[in-house]
């Protein structure tokens, strides 16, 4: 059976990937030993309240807009597929894996992870969004990038130690 999201709905899916964005690089910065990783985490949790503030603006205009799947169900399929296996999870925040995150190098590689999954459902999500979203959708995918990128940098840097 496949499941149909309204936009409204898809915001509200990404508000929660950010909320949880929050919480696990909140987390994060609690934990981390070295001075660069905890103000990275401090800076993307900061980015994450921005993304949300974002999306909470962008819910009026998607509130009636109900996408059209023309695949047959096999669109809304992936993105619940998306959805299910979600950026930042409950288990990545609360359960195991932030507590697995034993050292700033794997915490920075699990942000790594869920950063280009946030890329890949923003992606899909603008691709069903009504075009009045797209330059919103643009940012927010440009800061996610931005991310990865600078997590990216920080594992090198921390690599290199």
């Amino acid at each position: 059976m496949s499941i149909s999201f309204s936009g409204s709905e898809l915001v509200n899916i990404a508000i929660n990937i950010e909320r949880r964005g929050i919480a696990f690089y909140d987390i994060m910065a609690k934990s981390a030993d070295n001075e660069a990783a905890l103000h990275i985490f401090q800076h993307l949790a900061g980015m994450e309240r921005e993304h949300i503030a974002i999306f909470q603006d962008m819910l009026p205009e998607v509130d009636s807009y109900q996408i059209s799947d023309p695949s047959g169900g096999e669109y809304n399929e992936y993105l619940q597929a998306l959805v299910e296996n979600a950026v930042f999870t409950d288990d990545m925040i609360t359960g195991e894996m932030a507590t697995q995150a034993d050292s700033d190098f794997r915490a920075i590689e699990l942000g790594i992870s869920a950063e280009k999954d946030s890329i890949l459902f923003y992606y899909q999500m603008k691709d069903i969004m009504p075009r009045q979203a797209y330059p919103a959708m643009d940012r927010i995918i440009a800061e996610e990038k931005s991310h990865l990128i600078q997590l990216s940098e920080l594992r090198k840097q921390l690599a290199a130690l």
